[in-house]
């Protein structure tokens, strides 16, 4: 599993000109790309959550678990894509739908179950996904 995590002052999701994800940051939150690849479980996505939540890198060095920091949940398959022929991504290092639909909602719940607020996006859809990135600091973590 991979997820980049980016610092925001604020995020959103839309799906066809409707707002199906929003976080209020007050003054930070994260937000979260992930991509589920064949050999991830349900206790890949439980301890990237638990990362995430833990990760210093919001304001004075804390993380979301010190200031109750919101974080937006959006899948992103493309993080598995491979490149290194040609000029088409290949995706057959990312999980099909049925296996990566519910890690991300594994990864999801696992945080609200830390005590985050969490947001989300909707798997499978075009989605418009709206940020300012804060810093910039983007990180990728794998596990």
């Amino acid at each position: 599993m991979r997820v980049l995590v980016q610092r925001v002052s604020a995020a959103q999701v839309t799906v066809d000109g409707q707002t199906v994800g929003r976080i209020e940051p007050n003054p930070q939150g994260l937000l979260t790309l992930v991509g589920v690849t064949h050999d991830d479980t349900e206790s890949t996505a439980k301890a990237l959550a638990d990362k995430v939540w833990r990760l210093r890198i919001l304001e004075g060095e804390r993380a979301a678990a010190d200031l109750d920091a919101p974080i937006l949940v959006v899948s992103q398959f493309t993080l598995y894509a491979d490149t290194a022929k040609g000029r088409r991504p290949s995706w057959s290092a990312a999980a099909a739908g049925p296996v990566a639909e519910p890690l991300v909602e594994t990864f999801a719940q696992a945080l609200r179950e830390l005590g985050a607020t969490v947001a989300t996006g909707r798997f499978g859809a075009h989605m418009h996904v709206e940020l300012v990135n804060d810093g910039p600091v983007t990180l990728l973590l794998e596990g």
